[in-house]
């Protein structure tokens, strides 16, 4: 883990509100477990706390790591002013990222994302397909206008979408879409990321799959473990988790979500 500045050198607007932000420093060159996540200081004096980010491409030979993130308030909106040569007082890699070691060559994985929950998923996804796994998607918008990275996720494999109004793919939620395309499909492993709707099917679904991941999404003060802010029950009430330290990756019925 790091505590870097780290130098804006590319900032590009996805969708009406989700910007995609490249950033350049010695943190790219141990950012490599697929989920992790980096905790942003806003670079404006009336904002304390960092904001955490999961990462969704590294280029460790550039020393460039990517975010993608969503305009939800002014801290955000700010980070959306940034200009190239900008610095960013960031801490990371933090957390723990998706387990993928078990993997073999020519398994398949379902890759299951929605929002601004596929960002760590695309990360994810690059580094299976780099080791000759085969990845399927399915991923959910609201509507077709709030699409990014598609032609970046259809290059590495399948993908199916479900859009809540019909306007893009499968018509429906992303539980509709796996209860329509893949009831029946066997996937070596699944991981996901995404609203808590999103997270809730696949812990229901994948429950005793032995390889199936959720990533949690969580507001967080420190992002280190220290301040307690982003715990989270077990499933069974017998333990609490911290999403920061102890995630943000789960196994599907560890967490109540």
């Amino acid at each position: 883990m790091l505590q870097e500045k780290l130098t804006v050198c590319r900032q590009r607007q996805l969708t009406a509100d989700v910007f995609e932000l490249t950033l350049q420093g010695k943190m790219a060159t141990i950012a490599q477990q697929a989920g992790q996540f980096v905790d942003v200081l806003v670079p404006d004096q009336r904002y304390l706390l960092r904001r955490p980010f999961g990462i969704t491409q590294v280029d460790a030979a550039k020393q460039q790591l990517t975010l993608i993130y969503r305009t939800v308030g002014q801290g955000t909106s700010i980070l959306s002013q940034l200009k190239v040569g900008a610095n960013l007082d960031t801490l990371g890699p933090l957390g723990n990222g998706f387990p993928t070691e078990f993997l073999q060559t020519k398994q398949h994985v379902l890759i299951i994302g929605g929002g601004t929950g596929i960002p760590p998923l695309y990360n994810l996804a690059q580094q299976l397909v780099a080791r000759g796994v085969q990845v399927t998607s399915a991923i959910g918008f609201g509507t077709q206008k709030q699409i990014f990275y598609e032609a970046e996720f259809r290059a590495l494999g399948a993908v199916h979408y479900a859009t809540d109004d019909g306007s893009y793919g499968f018509h429906g939620h992303i539980g509709l879409l796996l209860d329509a395309e893949f009831a029946t499909t066997h996937f070596d492993a699944i991981y996901a990321c995404g609203p808590r709707g999103l997270l809730l099917a696949v812990n229901n679904r994948y429950r005793e799959h032995p390889h199936a991941y959720i990533s949690l999404e969580s507001r967080m003060a420190c992002g280190v473990g220290e301040c307690y802010a982003c715990v989270v029950p077990a499933e069974d009430q017998q333990a609490l988790y911290k999403v920061c330290d102890d995630g943000p990756v789960f196994a599907t019925g560890k967490v109540a979500i």
